[in-house]
């Protein structure tokens, strides 16, 4: 083979191998921090928000309300 030919695979062969490198390096340390971040959840969990009343269910005010915005935005076009 000639000799630019030889070059050019040794090139894309580094480049290739450096990229496959640098991949699995970032899914490690992914791995890596979720199992660190699981224990630091577990040594201090985050405080859960508590539902300060019941949700009130729509009313038909809101959906006459509702209706009334789509129909004048459809009417402005």
């Amino acid at each position: 083979m000639s000799e630019t030919l030889v070059q050019s695979l040794t090139v894309m062969f580094i480049g290739m191998g450096t990229v496959l490198a640098f991949l699995c390096t970032t899914i490690i340390s992914m791995i890596i921090m979720a199992k660190v971040v699981k224990k630091i959840n577990r040594i201090f969990p985050e405080a859960v928000p508590q539902a300060a009343g019941v949700c009130k269910a729509p009313q038909a005010e809101d959906d006459a309300n509702i209706a009334v915005a789509i129909l004048s935005a459809i009417l402005k076009k």
